[in-house]
Formats: C-alpha cells, structure tokens, sequence
C-alpha cells in the first residue's frame, strides 16, 4: 500500500513540473508572438476591458451566455428563441440594482421531529383534494 501511495506522490510531482514546464514554454512562446506582432501587455488589457465592457452593454443574454445589445438585426439564437415563442423580455439582463435576492424558503430542520425521515421531505405540490 505504501508503494502504491509513494508512486502516486511521485507520478503526481512529475505531473506538476510537466505541467510548469508547458506552462512556461507556453508563456515564452506567447512573448514572441506578442513582440513579432508589437503586441504590448497593455493592449492585451484594452481589449479585456472592452470585451468587458461589451458584457456590460448587453441588453439580452441567454442561458448559453449569448448576448445582444438589442441594436441592428437580432441573432440567429434571439430569432431561434422568439419564433419558439419566447419573449424577448425573457432574456433582458437587469441591472444588479435593479434586482431583487432570491428569497429561498427558510426551513428550521432543527425543530422539526421528522428531520432526517423520509418525512422531512418539503412539498411545493399541493394534494389533489378540493
């Protein structure tokens, strides 16, 4: 067992400086590509900060993380989406001060007797009895 555990540490050491060593050759290679095209870091930062700040002006986002900011013909997934029969208000991103916290149901299990038992169970299915 301590062979297996020791060979598993080492394989694991060899694994992280095979690893580094990727890491670094791909580091230097993506410094020769930057200084053969006079790529500085800092335009590497500009077009992060504008990529971000297109996330921002996002007007729609679907689940996948596509977005449109509701300006010129709309995508094929807001097409896709809105002859499904969805509306267009679905995907609209709010603001983050616009939203509200979702409020989840707060349960004290340690109060409840039947904690633990299939009883505990919590229904949002009303019985069929009217």
């Amino acid at each position: 067992m301590r062979y297996i555990l020791l060979k598993s540490c080492i394989q694991s050491e060899a694994q992280l400086e095979m690893d580094e060593r990727k890491r670094e050759s791909i580091v230097a290679y993506l410094r020769r590509r930057m200084a053969e095209y006079g790529i500085e870091p800092e335009d590497i930062a500009a077009s992060i900060a504008a990529d971000a700040a297109q996330m921002r002006a996002a007007r729609y986002r679907d689940a996948a993380g596509h977005t449109w900011d509701g300006k010129g013909d709309a995508p094929r997934w807001v097409v896709q989406a809105t002859s499904a029969g969805q509306s267009l208000e679905h995907f609209a991103v709010r603001e983050t001060a616009e939203q509200e916290p979702v409020k989840t149901p707060s349960v004290d299990w340690r109060q409840d007797p039947f904690a633990g038992s299939r009883l505990a169970k919590v229904r949002t299915e009303h019985s069929g009895a009217a």
